[in-house]
């Protein structure tokens, strides 16, 4: 038997190294810098942004009262200065009326602190359990504290000449846009595509009103915390009622740690008045706060910030986080403003309905845009945006009837 030929094995050729470049062109050095000079700008303009902010949030509180007014058929500008004339009348009136009083007891309140001190620490120590608070507060020495140097002074000094100037600025260019409303919504509305006007025009009325509903809860939320703390020190006979009250106020607007801030130093005050006094006001400051949590804040607030208690402590968390305080106080609104516009710009998050829930919404929308479009056909922007806002108005009104009517029962 003839066996067939051996082939010899076949070897493969060597493979030529593979070789991956990355080609980095000019045009990708150039964004690559202008995003990063972007950021820095962005850094350095905080204060500016911030002062942007603030106008935005004093326009979105008084816009509605403006408007009110011209219902009643008033003009805008006499509205505008009606308003803005009332604000300066009464803000004067408050600092003539509290300020000199609140420096006064300031004062009293640095010259009675060792005193203070003293009788809460005699207190303190009476209990096994509280000796380590009494030790902790007996060495506590607030006067080196109070007592700045004079380079401090001025640096305090000139952080307080920068906040007013800031707030003037802010207050300012809150009037101008006031004043100047529809060239400056004109201007926005012929930015973007006339389609997506009716949205726009959605997404500006939830600004506002989430903006106007969390200044103006936090001012009736403030004034009523420090009425309250006067009415109840002063009846008790705890001196310096007016400073504690409007410390007790302004530290009211900072959520979760401002309870402690106004019961502390309320409790602390009335120590001086006895055990007795001092059990009273710590019981009633927090039936007090109990009161504004459970039912002043959402009768208060309303459905403005429609926010769930986990992303509130996200976002105080991560607000606090970046920017201290004034990141706390903002974190709420800009949150809300976040949930808005995901609804809004109808994006998909997971957990939500199957498409084809939101239907009647959408037809709704399409209904609204073909309305716009067929009595806005050849307008310029400004009156073009006029008729959005006001047929967003009046859809608001329908969705917000249709809430609040009764639900037929069912037939039997």
């Amino acid at each position: 038997m003839i066996e067939p030929p051996r082939l010899p094995p076949v070897v493969p050729a060597p493979s030529e190294p593979r070789i991956i470049r990355f080609d980095i062109t000019f045009a990708t050095i150039a964004k690559v810098m202008l995003a990063v000079a972007g950021v820095w700008i962005l850094g350095q303009l905080v204060p500016v942004l911030l002062v942007l902010v603030a106008a935005l949030f004093i326009g979105g509180t008084l816009s509605p009262i403006i408007e009110w007014f011209e219902a009643h058929r008033i003009r805008r500008g006499l509205a505008i200065t009606f308003v803005f004339g009332a604000l300066v009348i009464v803000t004067v009136f408050v600092i003539v009326l509290t300020i000199p009083e609140l420096l006064d007891q300031v004062k009293n309140l640095q010259a009675a602190e060792p005193a203070w001190r003293a009788r809460a620490v005699a207190w303190l120590s009476r209990s096994p359990l509280t000796v380590p608070l009494a030790s902790a507060l007996r060495d506590l020495r607030l006067a080196t504290w109070t007592n700045l140097s004079a380079a401090s002074a001025i640096a305090f000094s000139t952080r307080i000449g920068e906040f007013l100037a800031y707030s003037m600025a802010a207050i300012f260019l809150a009037l101008y846009g006031l004043i100047d409303r529809d060239r400056l919504r004109g201007i926005l509305f012929a930015v973007v595509p006339r389609g997506r006007h009716m949205r726009l025009s959605r997404i500006m009325l939830h600004l506002e009103t989430i903006v106007g509903g969390y200044i103006r809860g936090q001012v009736i939320t403030s004034t009523l915390m420090a009425a309250f703390m006067f009415i109840l020190l002063a009846a008790c006979g705890v001196p310096n009622a007016l400073a504690l009250a409007v410390f007790g106020g302004a530290a009211d607007v900072l959520p979760y740690i401002g309870p402690f801030l106004t019961i502390g130093p309320a409790v602390v005050a009335s120590i001086s008045q006895g055990p007795l006094t001092a059990t009273v006001v710590l019981i009633l400051m927090f039936a007090y706060e109990e009161f504004e949590s459970r039912v002043l804040i959402p009768v208060v607030y309303g459905r403005a910030l429609r926010l769930p208690s986990t992303m509130v402590m996200f976002a105080l968390l991560v607000g606090t986080t970046l920017m201290g305080i004034v990141g706390a106080l903002l974190a709420l609104p800009v949150a809300a403003a976040l949930v808005m516009l995901v609804q809004e710009l109808r994006f998909e998050l997971p957990g939500e309905p199957a498409p084809g829930a939101g239907n009647q919404r959408r037809k709704d929308d399409d209904r609204g845009n073909w309305l716009y479009a067929d009595l806005t056909q050849g307008m310029p922007a400004e009156q073009a945006a006029a008729i959005a806002v006001e047929l967003t108005d009046e859809r608001k009104k329908e969705e917000a009837g249709a809430e609040l009517a009764p639900v037929a029962a069912p037939a039997p």
